[in-house]
């Protein structure tokens, strides 16, 4: 297959966000293993450290681009990924005012179950304060 895109001009959209998701990712981690390993554990030359933390993450963004490269052009996957956006284009999406009216039922929603639970808990800590379960 090469360097070609199988089926391009399909699932575009969709092989986009997922190279941008699957990229943040990549950045968190690179953040990760600079912080909690390079640091700590390696590169405690100062004078050396900075060629090898972009020598390392540069290799790590190759790394991560030739592996997104591979799967994003991998048929099953992108023959998954076309048909998921084919139906996310059949969906019938609300209104934004049907979202903002079902946004405001959850967010009340929300404050009474927590109202609801918290006034379950006031109630079972008094009660067994006042049989001496548990102390004041």
């Amino acid at each position: 297959m090469g360097l070609s895109v199988y089926k391009p001009g399909q699932g575009y959209w969709t092989r986009v966000m997922t190279g941008i998701g699957v990229g943040t990712l990549a950045l968190g981690a690179a953040v990760w293993f600079n912080d909690r390993v390079l640091e700590a554990y390696i590169l405690t030359d100062a004078s050396k450290a900075l060629y090898w933390k972009a020598g390392i993450i540069a290799g790590t963004a190759l790394l991560i681009g030739a592996l997104m490269w591979h799967l994003l052009n991998k048929p099953r996957i992108v023959d998954f990924m076309i048909a998921t956006e084919n139906e996310m284009k059949k969906v019938n999406w609300p209104s934004k005012q049907a979202v903002i009216g079902l946004t405001w039922i959850v967010i009340v929603g929300t404050f009474m179950i927590a109202a609801l639970l918290f006034a379950t808990n006031f109630g079972f800590t008094s009660l067994f304060q006042w049989i001496g379960v548990l102390e004041s």
